[in-house]
């Protein structure tokens, strides 16, 4: 079903925000933990009719969904993509941005048999939310399809030959797609629109990175002859219309009133109490934010109240969610099964059944990483724990934004880490409530991402020979290995750039091609630019080992480590740690 536009559900706990907020303060404590609460009231949504251009079937298809009739701001960002402007649309959470970029989509791959589609995300478990949302709808002809690491090698071949909507994320797209752009040929050609949903994740390093790959994508798309348009999906940032700009290189449009309907929200500043021990020189030394959050999922659970806890680390979920369980065994065995924890490094089906089980209601309690704090669609929540202040203030109201969908009420506990910062904001509530949320903030120029990046170009394309006026060569411009002429001689960072592709091309020999045009050996350039660092991957016995590569650091993957909260054997190393 389309994001943020869902029926309204029986909750399973009956108690209000208030209620479960009395009981998590009648525990027994020295001082009162809570320093503030904050009551954001409940807010109505603005409804409007259908598009004209949008056909009846696709209309009918979200009818059967439940979205009977659209948000004001949905039609607004579908109407500027399907006039064919590049669009950002930058709201709160679950106001439905999902369907700004479904209308026109599909109403285009039903228009033109021949029309493609691409759907970017950060997250696995998005992009599978996203493909589940579609393929619900029932609509023929679309043959949508996920093409991410899980993807197996035969069903690869099928979504590169047949599939019109693809579901990928922007490290799919560096590794496998541009490297061989020319099996993906059809696809590019007749590509239409490109989604990058929850764009406000691509930020620092991380999104210079990714900038340049939607960059090289478009070049990819100029040669083939066509040009997308980009829909853009974002959490409420600032100046959205230039963070947009800078991660596509477009112009785009910003949509940044919401006009969806948003039940009350009770957010709760939870200072833990002073512990026994002390610390340095007899410094006194509060209870651990991962401590504290694991008893407050426990009475939350007991309260029958559906409940998502995010910490900073994949440990502290495993640790939260072993500490929840082992409580509930105690005064409650029959719940303690209904306590999981999610994050990275699970295998496929373990992280979509997690997902199915969290929103069919099998599951009362998760402790996740940031892995859940991405768009995934998750109804009927009633409480949301924060293990410590996340860092953004765009990423507090993400995960906070987790509970109270579908028009409920929601309580939303943030829970301080013994630090100074924490130790501020819950003590200083105006720097948290009524103040905007940070830019996102990039640099698609920085000369240290764009050298390698002029390596994996690889052979010039028609783009690079002039023939699409976006990309085209400007006069004056010294071409890779001639520092001394045209724009090097004057632009510093254009020199640093040069320089910085001659050292990667000395570092990976491998690319260097032949006169006549292939490849030295059977390197891949790509392989040696990674956007995100490799991380091993903890699996049960019997689950599809993945033994860990030499050299990743010993001390992620040894054995007895912990796995879905039990703990493992795991596979042993045959190097030693660093």
């Amino acid at each position: 079903m389309p994001r943020g536009s869902l029926i309204r559900v029986t909750a399973i706990g009956s108690r209000s925000p208030a209620e479960l907020l009395a009981g998590l303060r009648g525990r027994r404590h020295a001082t009162d933990p809570v320093t503030h609460v904050e009551h954001l009231a409940a807010r109505q949504g603005t409804y409007v009719d259908w598009p004209a251009w949008a056909p009846a079937e696709v209309v009918d298809a979200f009818v059967r969904a439940g979205v009977r009739r659209p948000w004001a701001h949905q039609i607004a960002a579908a109407q500027s993509a399907w006039d064919g402007d590049s669009v950002i649309i930058a709201t709160g959470t679950a106001s439905g941005k999902s369907l700004a970029y479904q209308l026109p989509v599909l109403t285009k791959l039903l228009a033109d048999p021949r029309a493609t589609a691409l759907y970017l995300t950060p997250t696995k478990a998005l992009a599978a939310d996203q493909l589940r949302a579609i393929t619900g709808l029932e609509l023929p002809g679309v043959r949508a399809a996920g093409y991410d690491g899980d993807t197996p090698t035969d069903e690869r071949d099928w979504v590169r030959a047949h599939s019109r909507f693809v579901f990928s994320n922007p490290d799919m797209i560096h590794r496998s797609l541009l490297p061989g752009h020319t099996r993906w040929q059809s696809f590019l050609r007749r590509l239409t629109f490109v989604v990058v949903d929850e764009c406000h994740s691509y930020r620092g390093v991380f999104g210079s990175h990714v900038a340049a790959v939607l960059r090289r994508l478009r070049r990819v798309c100029a040669r083939y002859g066509s040009e997308p348009v980009f829909i853009c999906a974002s959490a409420t940032v600032s100046e959205p219309a230039v963070s947009a700009q800078r991660l596509t290189g477009l112009p785009a449009v910003a949509v940044t009133d919401d006009a969806s309907p948003r039940g009350a929200t009770t957010f709760v500043l939870w200072e833990p109490p002073l512990g026994a021990a002390d610390g340095e020189n007899g410094a006194p030394v509060r209870r651990a934010a991962v401590a504290e959050v694991s008893d407050l999922l426990t009475d939350l659970v007991l309260a029958g109240s559906r409940t998502l806890a995010f910490v900073r680390s994949r440990r502290s979920a495993e640790m939260v969610a072993m500490s929840t369980q082992r409580s509930l065994s105690e005064v409650a065995p029959e719940l303690a099964g209904k306590v999981a924890a999610y994050r990275a490094g699970y295998l496929s089906d373990e992280r979509r059944a997690i997902e199915r089980a969290l929103r069919s209601g099998e599951l009362l309690g998760v402790a996740a990483t940031n892995a859940l704090e991405l768009g995934v669609d998750v109804t009927g929540l009633d409480a949301v724990l924060l293990a410590g202040y996340p860092g953004r203030l765009a990423s507090l109201w993400q995960q906070a934004g987790r509970a109270g969908r579908a028009g409920r009420d929601a309580l939303a506990v943030l829970v301080a880490r013994d630090d100074p910062l924490d130790t501020y904001l819950v003590h200083h509530p105006e720097a948290i409530f009524g103040r905007p949320v940070e830019a996102t903030v990039l640099d698609p120029t920085n000369p240290y991402v764009w050298g390698p990046t002029a390596v994996l170009r690889g052979r010039r394309t028609a783009a690079d020979q002039g023939r699409r006026g976006a990309f085209r060569r400007r006069p004056g411009r010294a071409r890779a290995g001639r520092p001394g002429g045209g724009r090097a001689a004057a632009d510093p960072a254009h020199r640093v750039v040069l320089d910085l592709t001659a050292a990667s091309r000395r570092r990976h020999p491998g690319h260097r091609r032949r006169a006549g045009g292939g490849r030295r050996g059977r390197h891949r350039p790509a392989a040696g630019h990674g956007r995100r660092g490799s991380l091993a991957q903890h699996c049960a016995p019997g689950r599809g080992l993945h033994p860990p590569g030499r050299g990743l650091p010993g001390r992620r993957v040894r054995p007895g480590g912990v796995h879905r909260a039990r703990t493992r054997r795991g596979p042993g190393l045959d190097h030693p740690r660093p």
